[in-house]
Protein backbone atom coordinates (compact mmCIF):
# COMPACT_ATOMS: atom_id res chain seq x y z
CA UNK A 1 0.00 0.00 0.00
CA UNK A 2 1.21 3.56 -0.48
CA UNK A 3 1.99 5.46 2.27
CA UNK A 4 -0.36 8.91 2.70
CA UNK A 5 1.77 12.15 2.40
CA UNK A 6 0.63 14.28 5.13
CA UNK A 7 1.86 17.12 3.37
CA UNK A 8 -0.24 16.43 0.66
CA UNK A 9 -3.26 16.27 2.69
CA UNK A 10 -2.76 19.13 4.53
CA UNK A 11 -2.08 20.89 1.51
CA UNK A 12 -5.49 19.23 -0.15
CA UNK A 13 -7.57 19.93 3.11
CA UNK A 14 -6.14 23.58 3.11
CA UNK A 15 -7.37 23.67 -0.46
CA UNK A 16 -10.86 22.40 0.39
CA UNK A 17 -11.73 24.55 3.51
CA UNK A 18 -9.28 27.05 5.49
CA UNK A 19 -10.85 30.42 6.17
CA UNK A 20 -9.35 33.47 4.35
CA UNK A 21 -9.30 35.24 7.42
CA UNK A 22 -6.81 32.51 8.87
CA UNK A 23 -4.73 33.10 5.80
CA UNK A 24 -4.78 37.04 6.07
CA UNK A 25 -4.18 36.78 9.88
CA UNK A 26 -0.78 34.71 9.50
CA UNK A 27 0.80 36.17 6.84
CA UNK A 28 0.28 39.52 9.17
CA UNK A 29 -2.31 42.03 9.74
CA UNK A 30 -1.47 45.95 11.32
CA UNK A 31 -2.92 48.62 12.53
CA UNK A 32 -2.94 50.26 9.14
CA UNK A 33 -5.22 46.79 7.44
CA UNK A 34 -7.20 47.68 10.70
CA UNK A 35 -8.32 51.32 9.74
CA UNK A 36 -9.05 50.33 5.90
CA UNK A 37 -11.34 47.73 7.21
CA UNK A 38 -13.20 49.34 9.79
CA UNK A 39 -13.81 52.28 7.10
CA UNK A 40 -15.08 50.03 4.53
CA UNK A 41 -17.20 47.99 6.84
CA UNK A 42 -18.91 51.09 8.22
CA UNK A 43 -19.59 52.10 4.50
CA UNK A 44 -21.01 49.10 3.63
CA UNK A 45 -23.36 48.98 6.52
CA UNK A 46 -25.07 52.20 5.36
CA UNK A 47 -25.36 50.72 2.48
CA UNK A 48 -26.79 47.62 3.93
CA UNK A 49 -29.40 49.25 6.46
CA UNK A 50 -32.39 50.61 4.26
CA UNK A 51 -31.31 47.54 1.94
CA UNK A 52 -31.85 44.93 4.50
CA UNK A 53 -35.09 45.93 5.78
CA UNK A 54 -36.22 46.72 2.29
CA UNK A 55 -35.16 42.93 0.70
CA UNK A 56 -36.85 41.37 4.19
CA UNK A 57 -40.53 43.36 3.44
CA UNK A 58 -40.67 42.44 -0.40
CA UNK A 59 -40.24 38.73 0.79
CA UNK A 60 -43.38 38.69 2.65
CA UNK A 61 -41.54 39.61 6.25
CA UNK A 62 -40.46 41.91 8.89
CA UNK A 63 -37.69 44.61 8.34
CA UNK A 64 -35.89 43.08 11.18
CA UNK A 65 -35.14 39.55 10.16
CA UNK A 66 -33.47 41.59 7.06
CA UNK A 67 -31.15 43.36 9.18
CA UNK A 68 -30.71 40.03 11.31
CA UNK A 69 -30.00 38.17 8.35
CA UNK A 70 -27.07 40.69 7.44
CA UNK A 71 -25.54 41.07 11.09
CA UNK A 72 -25.53 37.01 11.41
CA UNK A 73 -25.01 35.74 8.12
CA UNK A 74 -22.77 38.79 7.20
CA UNK A 75 -20.60 37.92 10.43
CA UNK A 76 -20.25 34.60 9.95
CA UNK A 77 -19.83 34.31 6.01
CA UNK A 78 -16.57 36.58 6.39
CA UNK A 79 -15.19 34.63 9.09
CA UNK A 80 -15.10 31.47 7.86
CA UNK A 81 -15.43 32.49 4.05
CA UNK A 82 -13.18 31.64 1.22
CA UNK A 83 -12.58 34.86 -0.11
CA UNK A 84 -11.03 38.10 0.77
CA UNK A 85 -13.36 40.52 0.64
CA UNK A 86 -16.96 38.89 0.54
CA UNK A 87 -19.60 40.51 1.62
CA UNK A 88 -22.67 39.02 2.48
CA UNK A 89 -26.02 38.98 3.86
CA UNK A 90 -29.80 38.79 2.16
CA UNK A 91 -30.30 39.43 -1.36
CA UNK A 92 -32.91 40.47 -3.91
CA UNK A 93 -32.54 37.18 -5.52
CA UNK A 94 -34.18 34.99 -2.80
CA UNK A 95 -37.39 37.09 -2.89
CA UNK A 96 -39.48 35.47 -5.14
CA UNK A 97 -38.60 31.93 -3.34
CA UNK A 98 -38.91 33.02 0.20
CA UNK A 99 -42.22 35.05 -0.30
CA UNK A 100 -43.64 31.47 -2.10
CA UNK A 101 -42.36 29.82 0.81
CA UNK A 102 -43.81 32.00 3.21
CA UNK A 103 -47.22 32.30 1.66
CA UNK A 104 -47.53 28.26 1.48
CA UNK A 105 -45.67 26.90 4.26
CA UNK A 106 -44.84 29.74 6.81
CA UNK A 107 -42.19 31.56 8.32
CA UNK A 108 -41.57 27.84 10.04
CA UNK A 109 -41.38 26.58 6.36
CA UNK A 110 -38.88 29.24 5.62
CA UNK A 111 -37.26 28.70 8.61
CA UNK A 112 -36.73 24.57 7.60
CA UNK A 113 -36.01 25.29 4.11
CA UNK A 114 -32.95 27.70 4.98
CA UNK A 115 -31.47 24.83 7.47
CA UNK A 116 -32.04 22.26 4.50
CA UNK A 117 -29.93 24.93 2.38
CA UNK A 118 -27.35 25.56 4.98
CA UNK A 119 -27.10 21.57 5.08
CA UNK A 120 -26.60 21.38 1.37
CA UNK A 121 -24.35 24.02 0.59
CA UNK A 122 -22.04 22.75 3.14
CA UNK A 123 -22.52 19.16 1.88
CA UNK A 124 -21.51 20.72 -1.72
CA UNK A 125 -18.14 22.27 -0.24
CA UNK A 126 -17.12 18.64 1.17
CA UNK A 127 -17.70 17.55 -1.63
CA UNK A 128 -15.78 19.77 -3.85
CA UNK A 129 -19.38 21.24 -5.86
CA UNK A 130 -18.02 24.24 -5.86
CA UNK A 131 -15.61 23.91 -9.12
CA UNK A 132 -18.91 22.57 -11.18
CA UNK A 133 -20.59 26.36 -10.77
CA UNK A 134 -18.53 27.64 -13.76
CA UNK A 135 -20.55 24.89 -15.71
CA UNK A 136 -24.02 26.78 -15.62
CA UNK A 137 -24.95 28.41 -19.19
CA UNK A 138 -24.97 32.43 -19.07
CA UNK A 139 -28.45 31.96 -20.60
CA UNK A 140 -30.14 30.31 -17.61
CA UNK A 141 -28.30 32.75 -14.94
CA UNK A 142 -29.25 35.76 -16.90
CA UNK A 143 -32.85 34.21 -17.61
CA UNK A 144 -33.56 33.64 -14.27
CA UNK A 145 -31.80 36.53 -12.87
CA UNK A 146 -33.90 38.84 -15.29
CA UNK A 147 -37.01 37.43 -13.98
CA UNK A 148 -36.28 37.52 -10.63
CA UNK A 149 -35.80 41.85 -11.58
CA UNK A 150 -39.20 42.04 -13.06
CA UNK A 151 -41.05 39.95 -9.97
CA UNK A 152 -38.99 41.91 -7.47
CA UNK A 153 -40.62 45.20 -9.55
CA UNK A 154 -44.11 43.61 -9.51
CA UNK A 155 -44.09 42.89 -5.96
CA UNK A 156 -43.25 46.63 -5.16
CA UNK A 157 -46.12 48.41 -7.05
CA UNK A 158 -48.40 48.11 -3.50
CA UNK A 159 -45.78 50.01 -2.05
CA UNK A 160 -44.55 52.39 -4.91
CA UNK A 161 -48.23 53.54 -5.75
CA UNK A 162 -49.76 53.24 -1.64
CA UNK A 163 -52.61 51.16 -2.86
CA UNK A 164 -54.85 50.10 -0.30
CA UNK A 165 -55.17 46.23 -0.48
CA UNK A 166 -54.68 43.25 2.21
CA UNK A 167 -52.33 40.93 0.61
CA UNK A 168 -50.73 40.70 -2.81
CA UNK A 169 -51.05 37.45 -4.50
CA UNK A 170 -48.21 35.40 -5.41
CA UNK A 171 -49.40 34.65 -8.86
CA UNK A 172 -47.78 36.81 -11.54
CA UNK A 173 -51.08 37.74 -13.64
CA UNK A 174 -53.52 37.65 -10.15
CA UNK A 175 -50.90 40.24 -8.67
CA UNK A 176 -50.95 42.20 -11.66
CA UNK A 177 -55.07 41.90 -11.91
CA UNK A 178 -54.98 42.77 -8.35
CA UNK A 179 -53.06 46.14 -8.92
CA UNK A 180 -55.61 47.38 -11.83
CA UNK A 181 -58.66 46.21 -9.48
CA UNK A 182 -57.21 48.56 -6.56
CA UNK A 183 -55.30 51.11 -8.81
CA UNK A 184 -58.28 53.86 -7.82
CA UNK A 185 -57.01 53.50 -3.88
CA UNK A 186 -53.75 55.21 -5.05
CA UNK A 187 -51.96 57.17 -2.75
CA UNK A 188 -50.49 60.66 -4.78
CA UNK A 189 -48.42 61.32 -1.91
CA UNK A 190 -46.66 57.91 -1.78
CA UNK A 191 -46.40 57.88 -5.59
CA UNK A 192 -44.64 61.19 -5.77
CA UNK A 193 -42.47 60.59 -3.02
CA UNK A 194 -41.36 56.88 -4.15
CA UNK A 195 -40.81 59.10 -7.82
CA UNK A 196 -38.64 61.66 -5.90
CA UNK A 197 -36.85 58.76 -4.12
CA UNK A 198 -35.99 56.87 -7.19
CA UNK A 199 -34.89 60.37 -9.17
CA UNK A 200 -32.66 61.12 -6.64
CA UNK A 201 -30.98 57.74 -6.60
CA UNK A 202 -30.44 57.82 -9.86
CA UNK A 203 -29.19 61.52 -9.62
CA UNK A 204 -26.21 60.51 -6.84
CA UNK A 205 -24.69 57.43 -8.85
CA UNK A 206 -24.70 59.83 -11.67
CA UNK A 207 -22.76 62.48 -10.25
CA UNK A 208 -21.90 61.51 -6.63
CA UNK A 209 -21.40 57.62 -7.34
CA UNK A 210 -19.83 57.76 -3.96
CA UNK A 211 -22.71 59.46 -1.89
CA UNK A 212 -24.92 56.36 -0.26
CA UNK A 213 -27.84 57.28 -2.18
CA UNK A 214 -30.11 54.16 -1.00
CA UNK A 215 -29.78 55.61 2.88
CA UNK A 216 -29.72 59.20 1.63
CA UNK A 217 -33.06 58.22 -0.06
CA UNK A 218 -34.86 56.83 2.62
CA UNK A 219 -33.47 58.96 5.20
CA UNK A 220 -35.01 61.91 3.17
CA UNK A 221 -38.03 60.22 2.61
CA UNK A 222 -38.53 59.64 6.71
CA UNK A 223 -37.69 63.24 6.80
CA UNK A 224 -40.64 64.31 4.42
CA UNK A 225 -43.06 62.03 6.85
CA UNK A 226 -41.93 63.48 10.00
CA UNK A 227 -41.80 66.96 8.65
CA UNK A 228 -45.18 67.18 6.95
CA UNK A 229 -47.11 64.40 8.60
CA UNK A 230 -47.48 62.38 4.80
CA UNK A 231 -50.61 60.13 4.62
CA UNK A 232 -47.63 57.15 4.04
CA UNK A 233 -47.39 53.79 5.24
CA UNK A 234 -44.42 53.44 7.33
CA UNK A 235 -42.21 50.52 9.14
CA UNK A 236 -44.15 52.05 12.30
CA UNK A 237 -47.80 51.85 11.17
CA UNK A 238 -47.33 48.50 9.16
CA UNK A 239 -44.99 46.55 11.61
CA UNK A 240 -44.96 48.57 14.94
CA UNK A 241 -41.45 49.42 14.39
CA UNK A 242 -38.68 47.67 14.80
CA UNK A 243 -37.28 46.34 18.00
CA UNK A 244 -33.78 47.72 19.65
CA UNK A 245 -32.91 44.05 20.93
CA UNK A 246 -29.92 41.46 20.00
CA UNK A 247 -30.36 38.51 17.50
CA UNK A 248 -32.11 35.70 20.24
CA UNK A 249 -32.69 32.14 19.11
CA UNK A 250 -36.13 32.77 17.24
CA UNK A 251 -37.38 29.66 15.98
CA UNK A 252 -41.17 29.02 15.26
CA UNK A 253 -43.21 25.95 15.22
CA UNK A 254 -41.21 24.12 12.10
CA UNK A 255 -42.71 21.73 10.09
CA UNK A 256 -40.76 18.63 9.49
CA UNK A 257 -43.38 16.93 8.52
CA UNK A 258 -43.56 18.67 5.02
CA UNK A 259 -39.72 18.34 4.78
CA UNK A 260 -40.63 16.26 1.02
CA UNK A 261 -42.70 19.09 -0.06
CA UNK A 262 -39.88 21.91 1.08
CA UNK A 263 -37.26 20.14 -0.47
CA UNK A 264 -37.41 21.45 -3.85
CA UNK A 265 -37.51 25.11 -2.46
CA UNK A 266 -34.80 24.22 -0.03
CA UNK A 267 -32.62 22.94 -3.19
CA UNK A 268 -33.74 26.18 -4.78
CA UNK A 269 -31.98 28.66 -2.18
CA UNK A 270 -28.97 26.55 -1.73
CA UNK A 271 -28.65 26.81 -5.66
CA UNK A 272 -28.92 30.78 -5.54
CA UNK A 273 -26.50 31.14 -2.74
CA UNK A 274 -24.17 28.96 -4.15
CA UNK A 275 -24.25 30.84 -7.66
CA UNK A 276 -24.61 34.40 -6.28
CA UNK A 277 -21.70 33.48 -3.86
CA UNK A 278 -19.22 32.65 -6.43
CA UNK A 279 -19.67 35.07 -8.96
CA UNK A 280 -19.90 37.78 -6.44
CA UNK A 281 -16.25 36.34 -5.17
CA UNK A 282 -15.45 35.75 -9.35
CA UNK A 283 -16.02 39.80 -9.63
CA UNK A 284 -14.03 40.27 -6.07
CA UNK A 285 -11.08 38.49 -7.30
CA UNK A 286 -10.61 40.39 -10.52
CA UNK A 287 -11.04 43.93 -8.32
CA UNK A 288 -8.49 42.95 -5.87
CA UNK A 289 -6.09 40.36 -8.25
CA UNK A 290 -7.35 37.51 -5.72
CA UNK A 291 -8.40 34.28 -5.75
CA UNK A 292 -11.05 32.72 -3.59
CA UNK A 293 -11.19 29.15 -2.40
CA UNK A 294 -14.80 28.28 -4.41
CA UNK A 295 -15.33 25.14 -1.57
CA UNK A 296 -14.60 26.83 1.57
CA UNK A 297 -16.70 29.53 0.49
CA UNK A 298 -19.55 27.05 -0.02
CA UNK A 299 -18.92 25.61 3.19
CA UNK A 300 -19.38 29.45 4.86
CA UNK A 301 -22.43 30.07 2.74
CA UNK A 302 -23.96 26.64 4.57
CA UNK A 303 -22.96 27.88 7.75
CA UNK A 304 -24.31 31.18 7.62
CA UNK A 305 -27.76 30.41 6.28
CA UNK A 306 -28.03 27.49 9.39
CA UNK A 307 -26.91 30.20 11.35
CA UNK A 308 -29.04 32.42 10.26
CA UNK A 309 -32.05 30.00 10.02
CA UNK A 310 -31.44 29.70 14.46
CA UNK A 311 -31.59 33.36 14.51
CA UNK A 312 -35.26 33.47 13.06
CA UNK A 313 -33.27 35.16 9.80
CA UNK A 314 -33.28 34.66 5.69
CA UNK A 315 -31.74 33.03 3.68
CA UNK A 316 -28.37 34.06 2.63
CA UNK A 317 -25.29 35.06 0.13
CA UNK A 318 -22.40 36.57 -0.99
CA UNK A 319 -23.91 39.89 -2.72
CA UNK A 320 -22.43 41.18 -5.23
CA UNK A 321 -23.04 45.13 -4.66
CA UNK A 322 -22.10 45.19 -1.12
CA UNK A 323 -19.30 43.17 -1.92
CA UNK A 324 -17.66 45.68 -4.53
CA UNK A 325 -18.94 48.93 -2.67
CA UNK A 326 -16.26 47.05 -0.34
CA UNK A 327 -13.61 46.82 -2.43
CA UNK A 328 -14.15 50.26 -3.74
CA UNK A 329 -13.94 51.13 -0.36
CA UNK A 330 -10.31 50.41 0.17
CA UNK A 331 -11.56 46.91 2.21
CA UNK A 332 -8.29 44.45 2.86
CA UNK A 333 -9.60 41.65 4.32
CA UNK A 334 -12.59 39.62 5.61
CA UNK A 335 -12.28 41.84 8.96
CA UNK A 336 -14.32 44.41 6.96
CA UNK A 337 -17.24 42.44 6.45
CA UNK A 338 -17.17 41.46 10.11
CA UNK A 339 -17.17 45.40 11.15
CA UNK A 340 -19.89 45.23 8.66
CA UNK A 341 -21.89 43.06 10.40
CA UNK A 342 -20.94 44.75 14.35
CA UNK A 343 -21.61 47.60 12.60
CA UNK A 344 -25.40 47.15 11.37
CA UNK A 345 -25.88 45.67 15.03
CA UNK A 346 -24.82 48.77 16.36
CA UNK A 347 -27.58 50.89 13.91
CA UNK A 348 -29.94 48.33 15.04
CA UNK A 349 -29.35 48.95 18.61
CA UNK A 350 -28.89 52.88 18.59
CA UNK A 351 -31.35 53.99 15.51
CA UNK A 352 -34.22 51.63 15.94
CA UNK A 353 -36.72 54.24 17.38
CA UNK A 354 -36.09 56.65 14.04
CA UNK A 355 -36.54 53.80 11.38
CA UNK A 356 -40.76 53.62 12.40
CA UNK A 357 -40.29 56.95 10.05
CA UNK A 358 -38.97 55.23 7.39
CA UNK A 359 -41.70 55.30 4.73
CA UNK A 360 -42.43 51.75 2.86
CA UNK A 361 -42.63 53.75 -0.77
CA UNK A 362 -38.84 54.97 0.21
CA UNK A 363 -37.96 51.55 0.86
CA UNK A 364 -40.05 49.93 -2.64
CA UNK A 365 -37.62 52.83 -4.21
CA UNK A 366 -34.42 51.38 -3.38
CA UNK A 367 -36.20 47.78 -4.80
CA UNK A 368 -36.89 49.58 -7.88
CA UNK A 369 -33.45 50.39 -8.46
CA UNK A 370 -31.57 46.71 -7.13
CA UNK A 371 -34.86 45.81 -9.83
CA UNK A 372 -33.35 47.64 -12.38
CA UNK A 373 -29.43 46.91 -11.70
CA UNK A 374 -30.64 42.78 -11.69
CA UNK A 375 -32.16 43.20 -15.02
CA UNK A 376 -28.82 42.59 -16.73
CA UNK A 377 -30.39 44.24 -19.31
CA UNK A 378 -27.11 44.75 -21.90
CA UNK A 379 -26.35 41.22 -21.49
CA UNK A 380 -29.89 39.75 -22.24
CA UNK A 381 -29.77 42.00 -25.48
CA UNK A 382 -26.72 40.75 -25.96
CA UNK A 383 -27.24 36.92 -25.84
CA UNK A 384 -30.37 37.72 -27.89
CA UNK A 385 -27.94 38.01 -30.72
CA UNK A 386 -26.73 35.04 -30.16
CA UNK A 387 -27.77 31.04 -31.68
CA UNK A 388 -31.34 30.32 -31.38
CA UNK A 389 -30.39 27.30 -29.30
CA UNK A 390 -29.68 29.85 -26.25
CA UNK A 391 -32.35 32.31 -27.21
CA UNK A 392 -34.70 29.75 -26.30
CA UNK A 393 -33.11 28.77 -23.01
CA UNK A 394 -32.99 32.53 -22.13
CA UNK A 395 -36.38 33.42 -22.57
CA UNK A 396 -37.75 30.11 -21.62
CA UNK A 397 -35.95 30.79 -18.32
CA UNK A 398 -37.02 34.56 -17.76
CA UNK A 399 -40.52 33.35 -18.80
CA UNK A 400 -40.78 30.30 -15.90
CA UNK A 401 -39.40 33.13 -13.67
CA UNK A 402 -41.97 35.33 -14.06
CA UNK A 403 -45.40 33.85 -14.28
CA UNK A 404 -44.51 30.22 -12.74
CA UNK A 405 -41.62 29.69 -9.99
CA UNK A 406 -37.70 30.05 -9.68
CA UNK A 407 -37.47 26.39 -9.14
CA UNK A 408 -39.50 25.08 -12.16
CA UNK A 409 -36.86 27.37 -14.46
CA UNK A 410 -33.63 26.32 -12.68
CA UNK A 411 -34.56 23.21 -13.65
CA UNK A 412 -36.18 23.45 -16.85
CA UNK A 413 -33.53 26.21 -17.82
CA UNK A 414 -30.22 24.12 -16.70
CA UNK A 415 -31.73 20.53 -18.54
CA UNK A 416 -33.17 22.33 -21.92
CA UNK A 417 -29.24 23.83 -21.99
CA UNK A 418 -28.12 20.52 -21.30
CA UNK A 419 -29.76 18.27 -24.45
CA UNK A 420 -28.90 21.70 -26.31
CA UNK A 421 -25.66 21.48 -25.64
CA UNK A 422 -25.50 17.52 -26.27
CA UNK A 423 -27.23 17.82 -29.66
CA UNK A 424 -24.40 20.56 -30.74
CA UNK A 425 -22.05 18.11 -29.36
CA UNK A 426 -23.38 14.82 -31.58
CA UNK A 427 -23.58 17.18 -34.87
CA UNK A 428 -20.00 17.68 -34.02
CA UNK A 429 -19.26 14.06 -34.59
CA UNK A 430 -18.37 12.68 -37.71
CA UNK A 431 -18.52 9.20 -39.11
CA UNK A 432 -16.95 9.31 -42.07
CA UNK A 433 -15.83 5.96 -44.86
CA UNK A 434 -12.69 8.36 -46.38
CA UNK A 435 -9.76 7.37 -44.98
CA UNK A 436 -6.59 8.00 -45.16
CA UNK A 437 -3.38 5.81 -45.33
CA UNK A 438 -1.43 7.44 -42.93
CA UNK A 439 -2.73 9.09 -39.47
CA UNK A 440 -1.56 12.75 -39.67
CA UNK A 441 -3.49 15.65 -39.94
CA UNK A 442 -1.51 16.46 -43.23
CA UNK A 443 -2.30 13.13 -45.10
CA UNK A 444 -6.19 13.79 -44.03
CA UNK A 445 -5.86 17.16 -45.67
CA UNK A 446 -4.36 16.30 -49.09
CA UNK A 447 -6.61 12.76 -49.24
CA UNK A 448 -7.46 11.67 -52.63
CA UNK A 449 -11.29 11.25 -52.99
CA UNK A 450 -11.33 7.60 -54.01
CA UNK A 451 -9.47 6.64 -50.71
CA UNK A 452 -11.96 3.73 -50.17
CA UNK A 453 -10.47 2.11 -53.56
CA UNK A 454 -7.18 1.44 -52.02
CA UNK A 455 -8.38 -0.50 -49.32
CA UNK A 456 -7.26 -4.11 -49.47
CA UNK A 457 -10.34 -6.74 -50.69
CA UNK A 458 -13.24 -7.25 -47.83
CA UNK A 459 -11.66 -4.39 -45.85
CA UNK A 460 -13.85 -1.14 -44.86
CA UNK A 461 -12.75 1.51 -42.95
CA UNK A 462 -14.49 4.20 -40.86
CA UNK A 463 -13.18 7.37 -38.64
CA UNK A 464 -14.96 8.62 -35.93
CA UNK A 465 -14.07 12.74 -34.79
CA UNK A 466 -15.41 13.98 -31.72
CA UNK A 467 -16.32 12.44 -28.40
CA UNK A 468 -18.21 8.87 -28.11
CA UNK A 469 -20.74 9.75 -25.80
CA UNK A 470 -24.51 8.92 -25.59
CA UNK A 471 -25.83 11.27 -27.61
CA UNK A 472 -24.38 9.85 -30.56
CA UNK A 473 -24.27 6.21 -29.50
CA UNK A 474 -26.70 5.19 -31.75
CA UNK A 475 -25.36 6.55 -34.77
CA UNK A 476 -22.76 3.59 -34.57
CA UNK A 477 -24.88 1.03 -35.47
CA UNK A 478 -25.86 3.10 -38.65
CA UNK A 479 -22.03 2.50 -39.92
CA UNK A 480 -22.87 -1.54 -40.26
CA UNK A 481 -26.19 -0.45 -42.73
CA UNK A 482 -24.46 1.29 -45.49
CA UNK A 483 -22.49 -1.86 -46.65
CA UNK A 484 -24.10 -3.90 -49.23
CA UNK A 485 -21.96 -7.06 -48.34
CA UNK A 486 -20.25 -7.49 -44.88
CA UNK A 487 -16.87 -6.93 -44.84
CA UNK A 488 -14.32 -9.25 -43.75
CA UNK A 489 -12.36 -6.77 -41.86
CA UNK A 490 -14.17 -3.73 -40.54
CA UNK A 491 -11.05 -0.70 -39.36
CA UNK A 492 -12.88 1.71 -36.59
CA UNK A 493 -10.40 4.87 -36.41
CA UNK A 494 -10.77 6.42 -33.14
CA UNK A 495 -7.76 8.58 -33.10
CA UNK A 496 -9.84 11.28 -32.96
CA UNK A 497 -11.94 10.26 -30.02
CA UNK A 498 -10.78 12.02 -27.52
CA UNK A 499 -13.04 10.19 -25.15
CA UNK A 500 -15.86 7.58 -24.79
CA UNK A 501 -18.55 6.88 -22.44
CA UNK A 502 -20.79 3.93 -21.19
CA UNK A 503 -23.51 4.48 -23.78
CA UNK A 504 -20.59 4.75 -26.12
CA UNK A 505 -19.01 1.55 -24.91
CA UNK A 506 -22.18 -0.35 -25.16
CA UNK A 507 -22.86 0.95 -28.70
CA UNK A 508 -19.81 -0.56 -29.76
CA UNK A 509 -20.38 -3.82 -28.05
CA UNK A 510 -23.90 -4.41 -29.72
CA UNK A 511 -21.79 -3.60 -33.06
CA UNK A 512 -19.35 -6.25 -32.22
CA UNK A 513 -21.87 -8.55 -31.64
CA UNK A 514 -23.48 -7.52 -34.78
CA UNK A 515 -20.09 -7.80 -36.51
CA UNK A 516 -19.53 -11.49 -34.75
CA UNK A 517 -22.90 -12.48 -36.27
CA UNK A 518 -21.92 -11.49 -39.77
CA UNK A 519 -18.52 -12.78 -39.52
CA UNK A 520 -16.17 -9.72 -39.79
CA UNK A 521 -13.56 -9.07 -37.74
CA UNK A 522 -12.88 -5.74 -35.93
CA UNK A 523 -10.00 -3.81 -35.70
CA UNK A 524 -10.01 -0.69 -33.57
CA UNK A 525 -6.74 1.59 -34.37
CA UNK A 526 -5.47 5.10 -32.52
CA UNK A 527 -7.28 4.27 -29.42
CA UNK A 528 -5.90 7.22 -27.30
CA UNK A 529 -5.87 6.94 -23.35
CA UNK A 530 -9.11 7.48 -22.05
CA UNK A 531 -11.80 5.17 -24.55
CA UNK A 532 -8.73 2.56 -23.96
CA UNK A 533 -9.33 3.25 -19.94
CA UNK A 534 -13.00 3.00 -20.41
CA UNK A 535 -13.35 0.07 -22.48
CA UNK A 536 -10.62 -1.92 -20.31
CA UNK A 537 -12.53 -1.10 -17.07
CA UNK A 538 -16.18 -2.07 -19.39
CA UNK A 539 -14.51 -5.41 -20.20
CA UNK A 540 -13.96 -4.44 -23.61
CA UNK A 541 -10.67 -5.89 -24.71
CA UNK A 542 -8.99 -7.85 -27.58
CA UNK A 543 -9.30 -11.30 -27.78
CA UNK A 544 -6.69 -11.87 -31.16
CA UNK A 545 -9.42 -12.72 -33.23
CA UNK A 546 -12.61 -11.04 -33.26
CA UNK A 547 -11.24 -8.16 -31.88
CA UNK A 548 -7.94 -6.27 -32.23
CA UNK A 549 -6.57 -3.36 -31.28
CA UNK A 550 -3.76 -1.52 -33.39
CA UNK A 551 -1.36 1.30 -32.58
CA UNK A 552 -2.57 3.18 -36.45
CA UNK A 553 -4.25 2.93 -39.24
CA UNK A 554 -0.95 1.82 -41.08
CA UNK A 555 -0.78 -1.05 -38.63
CA UNK A 556 -4.32 -1.90 -39.03
CA UNK A 557 -3.60 -2.10 -42.54
CA UNK A 558 -1.20 -4.47 -42.21
CA UNK A 559 -3.55 -6.32 -39.60
CA UNK A 560 -6.07 -6.64 -41.95
CA UNK A 561 -4.45 -8.41 -44.95
CA UNK A 562 -3.09 -10.92 -43.03
CA UNK A 563 -7.10 -11.80 -40.93
CA UNK A 564 -8.24 -14.69 -41.82
CA UNK A 565 -12.12 -14.78 -42.03
CA UNK A 566 -13.50 -14.66 -39.03
CA UNK A 567 -15.74 -18.30 -38.09
CA UNK A 568 -19.77 -17.59 -38.71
Amino acid sequence: MNAIDPTRSAASWQQLYVPKLYTVLRQGYGLADLRHDLLAGLTVAIVALPLSMALAIASGTTPEKGLHTAIVAGFLISLFGGSRVQIGGPTAAFIPVVFNVIDKFGYGGLILCTLLAGLMLIAAGVLRVGTLMKYIPKPVITGFTAGIAVSIFSSQVKDLLGLHMDKVPVEFFARWSAYVEHLPSLTPAAAALALACVVLIVVLRRWKPAAPGFLIAVAVGALAVALFHLPIETIGTRFGGIPATLPTFDIPHIPFERTLELFPSSFTIAFLAGVESLLSAVVADGMIGGRHRSNGELIAQGVANAGSALFGGLPATGALARTATNVRAGARSPVAGIAHALFLLLFMLVLAPLMSYVPLAALAAVLVIVAWNMAEIESFRHLMTGPVGDRVVLLLTFALTVMFDLTVAIEVGIVLAAFLFMHRMSEVVAMESGVSLLDSDEADSDAVPDQRAQLPPGVEAFQISGPLFFAVANRLDDVLNQFRDPPRVFILRLRLVPLIDASGVTALTQMLARCRRMGTRVILSGLREQPRRILAQMHVVPDGEQLRFAPDFKAALAMAVTEPPAPR
